[in-house]
């Protein structure tokens, strides 16, 4: 009896029970162990960068867990016709309001610069509770939905803009701004990749679970967003940002000056405030043009990826690409913008922000082309093409930005640029999905109103970009 025992007492049996638990939970622990291994590296767990990776992720999988059921009771559990009406009230409902509540999310965000993991988490929780919320009204699509898809909106842009802001106070030791963001937001596009079959693997169980599932999720979240690194609530050197021109700066005369005592003009009194200790932080111009015109090709590119997701949807519905059924045409669509996005991350990465203005300009004319030619020679390879290429240059061009901001916006300020550009994206987004829905469904008139919509954009922003590049930056300070 004693020889069938093993030195710590334990018997055949335990020691067998020990090796299955062992191998069953093998797979969960080596891919836990790999995951962190992968967001940590290259001095990312050392700075705290890994667990804004993996925030973000799991931000990115209960945000697809409520789009798969908003999805589900909006879109495709009714005919077209009145799908239309209800995603024209859900605009109505949310992205209206939206457009009200975004340029005070920014702002509001700036005045919380000691409880950006507070801010972050309350955002979570905000979502877990509208989960739930939602779940009971899922089922019939009930006027109750609208309100708290309102909400789960606003707290997601919050979120959004908070992560934006936070970033540059998490870069390891000689990590670019545009390195880091590519491995957020690809940290992102993954956990989208991979919770998006399991919501609708639940929405298969009933259309409450995938709001369960984001609840859960949520709620990780909340506890996770209080592991960030505390230097995430510092304030310490930061002012806000005002996306305005001071008169000096605009080739104009000052607003005010004043003399010195022989009676000379000493500057504009913003300056004699500056010599004083009383100035006002400075504005985005103040700095160069480039982060400017970089917002305005990045807005063209936002409006095109939410007119896109509006417009192709019901027109994918009504008219399936040739050959293949409605849920299928989605699906090319959908996988060619997932992976064109995820290309342009991992371009963003390798490219390291090497000359962002170029960049931002080329990207912005090759989804132009690729819009035209879609209009002109419209059929189903040149949809997913259009798809695609938006993905891939919206990513590019959004990781270009960033890393103007880092190079052209002093640190003081920086925080605050971030959050208030990316609210304007995400309203240049709104504006997008609007146009889409209002739309006519004919294939080749709604891709011509894209391809416009680029061409106001390169038109803003295009000339003054290369001309930046040209004279190169005032600020070089790319990390």
């Amino acid at each position: 009896m004693a020889a069938a025992r093993s030195s710590d007492g334990s018997g055949p049996l335990r020691r067998a029970g020990r090796a299955i638990a062992r191998a069953l939970r093998a797979p969960f622990t080596g891919t836990a162990r790999g995951i962190r291994k992968a967001t940590h590296a290259h001095g990312a767990g050392e700075s705290g960068l890994g667990k804004l990776i993996e925030l973000h992720a799991v931000n990115g999988a209960g945000d697809v867990m409520i789009t798969v059921a908003l999805a589900s009771t909006v879109f495709f559990s009714v005919p077209t016709d009145e799908a239309r009406g209800r995603v024209a009230l859900y605009l109505a409902v949310t992205m209206a309001p939206f457009t009200l509540l975004a340029p005070v999310v920014g702002p509001l965000l700036d005045r919380l610069p000691h409880g950006r993991r507070a801010a972050m988490a309350g955002a979570m929780f905000a979502r877990a509770v509208l989960a739930i919320t939602m779940s009971g009204a899922v089922a019939t699509g009930g006027l109750e939905l609208y309100p708290a898809a309102l909400g789960v909106l606003v707290c997601s842009k919050a979120y959004g803009v908070v992560r934006s802001a936070v970033v540059p106070r998490l870069l390891p030791p000689r990590f670019s701004l545009v390195k880091a963001n590519s491995r957020v937001t690809l940290a992102g596009l993954l956990a989208t990749g991979v919770a998006a079959p399991i919501g609708a693997g639940l929405q298969s169980i009933g259309s409450p679970w995938p709001l369960y599932g984001a609840c859960a999720i949520f709620l990780g979240g909340t506890v996770l967003a209080f592991t960030l690194p505390h230097k995430v609530d510092s304030a310490k050197g930061e002012r806000k940002a005002r996306l305005v021109v001071p008169h000096e700066e605009a080739g104009l005369p000052p607003v005010s000056t004043t003399k010195d005592p022989k009676g000379g003009r000493t500057g504009s009194t913003w300056a004699a405030r500056r010599r004083n200790g009383r100035e006002k932080p400075p504005g985005l111009r103040s700095v160069g043009p480039s982060v400017l015109h970089g917002l305005q090709a990045n807005a063209a590119h936002r409006a095109l990826s939410g007119f896109l997701i509006f417009f192709l949807a019901f027109l994918l519905r009504e008219h399936p690409l040739a050959g293949q059924s409605a849920a299928v045409s989605l699906g090319i669509v959908g996988v060619a913008a997932g992976a064109g996005n995820a290309c342009g991350t991992a371009v963003g990465s390798w490219l390291r922000a090497r000359g962002p203005e170029v960049i931002v300009a080329t990207v912005l004319g090759l989804a132009l082309g690729v819009a035209v030619l879609t209009a002109v020679f419209f059929s189903t390879v040149m949809v997913a093409a259009l798809t695609a290429v938006a993905g891939f240059t919206q990513a590019l061009s959004k990781l270009s930005l960033d890393a103007m901001i880092q190079r052209d916006v002093p640190e003081e300020v920086r925080t605050s640029a971030f959050a208030r550009s990316e609210t304007l994206l995400q309203m240049s987004w709104v504006v997008g999905g609007a146009i889409g829905i209002a739309l006519p469904l004919n294939g080749v008139l709604g891709i011509s109103v894209a391809a416009g919509l680029l061409a106001l954009g390169a038109v803003a922003s295009v000339r003054g970009l290369l001309g930046a590049a040209r004279r190169g930056s005032p600020h070089p300070r790319v990390a």
